[in-house]
């Protein structure tokens, strides 16, 4: 496993604009799923992803390519601090069409970057390596159960 990468993929029983639409939402990874709504990617906005057990992230939106292709920066290891480019890592995702399904691609990366030392490096690369498995499990039960 890199030290500065995590790339992880899951294929969810949903049509490409479904999971689009949930995947545009900035944060939807940490933030309270209640706080997301209505909102959506736009290049170049800032956001503050609140998550009450977690603390605050700020989220910016660095490139939209609608339907497949999405790129957030966000500051994972200095929850409540303003975004910078030596204390935030680039989220990626990508969407692919798979007949009536979905394969969603998320490719986080900048740990080995990140300011502070090695240990707190360390350790957002594993919180973080840890997180998307379950973050990629929820979007796929909500995406499912919600386009029966």
């Amino acid at each position: 496993m890199s030290e500065d990468r995590i790339e992880r993929e899951t294929l969810i029983a949903a049509s490409l604009e479904r999971v689009w639409s949930l995947v545009a939402q900035p944060g939807f990874w940490v933030a309270d799923k209640g706080s997301l709504s209505g909102t959506e990617a736009r290049e170049g906005e800032s956001m503050v992803a609140k998550n009450a057990e977690h603390g605050d992230f700020p989220v910016r939106v660095e490139k939209v390519e609608p339907p497949t292709y999405l790129a957030y920066r966000w500051a994972s290891a200095f929850p409540g601090e303003e975004l910078r480019e030596d204390n935030s890592t680039l989220v990626e995702f990508t969407l692919t069409p798979e007949g009536d399904k979905t394969r969603l691609r998320v490719v986080e990366s900048g740990f080995a970057a990140l300011a502070g030392s090695e240990e707190l490096r360390g350790q957002a690369l594993k919180n973080n390596t840890d997180g998307w498995p379950l973050e990629l499990d929820a979007l796929k039960a909500r995406v499912e159960q919600s386009s029966v």
